[in-house]
C-alpha cells in the first residue's frame, strides 16, 4: 500500500537550508530569525574585541617596558639594587618580547584572516556579479570587466580605510607610563583606537595591493586542449591514473538528504556506493594510482557520517589503500545541519570535536602513507599516524569529555599536520600534496569561507625544492579563483572561492610546470588554467542531480614529458546513472 506521504521522498523541512531550493536573502531572513543575540555577542567579544584589545595593547606594553628600562640605566649608579632590577627587566626583555611580538601578530593576522581579507573579496566578486551579466558579452570584456571590479574595490576600500583611520586617531595611546594602568577604562579605549588604527593602515595599503595585483594577474580561462597522447620514450615511462571525486557529503541515515541539495540530491549514499564499485572495476581493468577526494567527505562533519563513509570503503577493500583525502568546509565548519544561524561558541569543544575527526578518519585511511612537513628542519618528517601516535590518549579523552577546551597541542596538532604529502616513489615521478583550505569559523552561515595559511604556502614550497625533478598535484577543496563565466547567482561566489587565492596562484605561478590543482567545492567539471597554472575542478556525483539524473566523477592520467613538466592528457567520464523513473 503505497503512503499518502512518502517519508523516503522527503518534505520542504529538507530543503531548510538547500541553496538550491531558497534564494541568498530568504536564508539571510531565517538566519536573523533564529540567530542566538547572546552568543553572538560572546562570540563577537573573544573573536574581535579581545583580538584587538591585545593587539592594541601592545604598544602600549612596550613604551611602558622601554619607559621602565630607561629609568632605570639612568639610575645604574643608584647601588646594587638598580643593577639586580635592570638584570631582571634585561632577562624579561629577552624572553618576553619575542612572545609579545608573536602574540600581537597572531591577533593582527586573526582579525585580518577574519574580517579584512573576506571583505575585500566580498566587495569584488558583488561589482562583479552585478556587472558581468551586463557588460561581459564575451570572455576578453568578462576579463577587463573582473580586472577593473578589483581596482575599484580596491580602491573604495582604501578610502573607507583611512577614513576610519582619521576618525580613530585621536583616541591612540602609542606612548605611555605605568600610570596607564589606574586607568583601565582609558587603557582599553585607547587600545581598541591602536587596533582600528593598525589594521586600517594596514587594509588602506594592502586593500590598493590585492586590487593592483589581481587586476594585473592573468585571468582564468578554460583549457583549449589537454596534452598529447606520449609516445614511446617520450615520457619518463609513466602515466598516472587519478580518480578525482569530490563533495560525496555523506549522510548519517538510509534516505538522508544533504544541506545545499536537499531534495534536489540523490537520498542517502547509495550513489557513492555506486562510484566506489565502479572504481573496483577500473582499478582491476587499469590500476588506478590513488583515488582523490578533495573534500566534503562528510555532509556536516558528525560522527555518524564518518561511521557510513568508513562503512562504504571497508565494503570495498580492493582500492581503500587508494584513498588519499583533503577536508573540506563541511567537514569542519558546519554547526547544525538544519539551522544556519547556529554558531559555536569559541569556547565550545564542537569545532575541535570535529578537527579530529578529520584527523582520525585520516590516519585510518592513509595514515602510514601521508608524511608530515618537519618546518623547523626543512623536510619531510614522519607518517601522520606516527605523528599523532603521541596524542592518541589525549584525542580519546578529548572526544570522550570535551576537555580540555583549551588544549593547546591539540590546537598545534591541527595546525601541524597539514600540509600533508604522499611522497613520489622515485625522485622524477609524481607525488601529492594535501592542503586544509577551510577558514575557521564558528558560523554556520559562513562555512564556506576559504583560506590556505601562509605556513602551508611556505612548507609546501620547501617539498618542492626538496624534489626538483619531481611534479606535483596540489589537492584542496576551495577553488583558487572564481571560474571565466558568470555566476547565475550572487551566493555562488561570496564565500566560495579561497579569500587569498590569488596570492595563492602567485605563489605557484614559478611552479606552474611541474603542478595541477585538483579542487572541489563548486560541484562543477571544469578545467581551465590561470597564470599558467592548470586547475581542476571535480563534479559532485551526490549533489544537484536528482534520483533519476545521471552523475559523473573524473579519472584523470597524468605524465611527464621529455622537458620535466607535467601534461594533462585527455580524461576518462565515468557516468553514474540515476534511478528509472519508476524507483526515482
Amino acid at each position: 500500500m503505497k503512503p499518502i506521504i512518502d517519508p523516503r521522498l522527503g518534505d520542504i523541512e529538507n530543503d531548510a537550508s538547500s541553496t538550491k531550493s531558497r534564494s541568498l536573502l530568504s536564508l539571510a531572513g531565517t538566519l536573523l530569525t533564529e540567530i542566538s543575540l547572546p552568543k553572538l555577542a560572546v562570540t563577537w567579544v573573544l573573536l574581535i574585541l579581545l583580538p584587538g584589545l591585545l593587539l592594541g595593547m601592545a604598544p602600549v606594553v612596550a613604551s611602558i617596558w622601554l619607559s621602565a628600562f630607561f629609568d632605570r640605566v639612568e639610575a645604574f649608579q643608584a647601588g646594587l639594587w638598580s643593577a639586580a632590577v635592570l638584570a631582571v627587566l634585561l632577562a624579561v626583555a629577552l624572553f618576553s618580547s619575542r612572545r609579545l611580538f608573536r602574540l600581537a601578530e597572531r591577533n593582527f593576522w586573526a582579525l585580518n584572516a577574519l574580517a579584512v581579507q573576506p571583505i575585500y573579496a566580498a566587495c569584488r566578486e558583488a561589482m562583479r556579479q552585478l556587472f558581468e551579466g551586463r557588460f561581459a558579452p564575451d570572455s576578453a570584456h568578462l576579463a577587463k570587466l573582473r580586472a577593473a571590479a578589483a581596482l575599484v574595490s580596491g580602491f573604495a576600500i582604501c578610502a573607507i580605510s583611512l577614513w576610519v583611520l582619521a576618525a580613530a586617531w585621536p583616541s591612540t595611546l602609542i606612548v605611555s607610563d605605568i600610570a596607564i594602568l589606574h586607568a583601565p577604562w582609558r587603557l582599553a579605549r585607547a587600545a581598541l583606537a591602536n587596533s582600528a588604527v593598525l589594521v586600517s593602515a594596514y587594509v588602506a595599503v594592502a586593500a590598493l595591493a590585492w586590487a593592483i595585483a589581481d587586476a594585473t594577474m592573468d585571468q582564468p580561462h578554460d583549457l583549449e586542449r589537454f596534452d598529447e597522447e606520449p609516445r614511446d620514450g617520450a615520457t619518463s615511462g609513466a602515466v598516472w591514473r587519478v580518480a578525482h571525486l569530490s563533495d560525496i557529503h555523506v549522510v548519517g541515515e538510509n534516505y538522508g538528504f544533504r544541506i545545499e541539495s536537499g531534495r534536489s540530491g540523490p537520498r542517502g549514499n547509495e550513489r557513492l556506493d555506486q562510484a566506489f564499485i565502479r572504481l573496483e572495476a577500473l582499478h582491476a581493468a587499469d590500476p588506478l594510482h590513488a583515488i582523490l577526494i578533495t573534500g566534503d567527505v562528510t555532509d556536516a562533519g558528525l560522527s555518524t557520517e564518518w561511521a557510513e563513509f568508513l562503512d562504504i570503503v571497508a565494503r570495498h577493500p580492493a582500492i581503500a589503500d587508494l584513498i588519499v583525502m583533503a577536508p573540506g568546509n563541511h567537514d569542519l565548519n558546519i554547526v547544525d545541519r538544519a539551522n544556519p544561524a547556529r554558531l559555536d561558541l569559541p569556547t565550545s569543544p564542537n569545532k575541535k570535536l570535529r578537527k579530529l575527526r578529520v584527523l582520525s578518519a585520516m590516519a585510518t585511511l592513509h595514515g602510514e602513507r601521508v608524511r608530515v612537513v618537519d618546518e623547523a628542519a626543512g623536510r619531510l618528517g614522519g607518517s601522520l599516524a606516527t605523528a599523532l601516535a603521541p596524542f592518541a590518549d589525549l584525542m580519546s579523552s578529548f572526544v570522550d569529555s570535551g576537555k580540555p577546551w583549551f588544549s593547546q597541542d591539540l590546537s598545534d596538532l591541527w595546525a601541524k599536520a597539514f600540509p600533508l604529502v604522499v611522497a613520489p616513489d622515485r625522485e622524477d615521478g609524481l607525488g601529492m600534496i594535501l592542503l586544509n583550505s577551510s577558514a575557521d569559523t564558528h558560523f554556520s552561515f559562513t562555512n564556506a569561507l576559504g583560506m590556505v595559511s601562509m605556513e602551508q604556502v611556505r612548507a609546501l614550497e620547501k617539498v618542492m625544492a626538496l624534489y626538483p625533478t619531481t611534479c606535483w598535484v596540489v589537492a584542496l577543496h576551495h577553488h583558487l579563483v572564481e571560474y571565466p563565466r558568470p555566476a547565475k547567482a550572487l551566493s555562488e561566489r561570496i564565500g566560495t572561492a579561497l579569500v587569498n587565492g590569488n596570492w595563492f596562484v602567485r605563489r605557484l605561478r614559478p611552479l606552474a610546470g611541474r603542478v595541477v590543482a585538483m579542487h572541489g567545492h563548486r560541484h562543477i567539471d571544469w578545467v581551465g588554467e590561470c597564470a599558467g597554472l592548470r586547475l581542476v575542478s571535480a563534479p559532485s556525483p551526490v549533489m544537484d542531480a536528482k534520483d533519476r539524473d545521471d552523475t559523473c566523477f573524473y579519472v584523470h592520467r597524468l605524465a611527464i614529458g621529455p622537458d620535466r613538466r607535467l601534461k594533462l592528457l585527455q580524461p576518462q567520464k565515468i557516468v553514474l546513472a540515476g534511478l528509472p523513473k519508476a524507483q526515482a
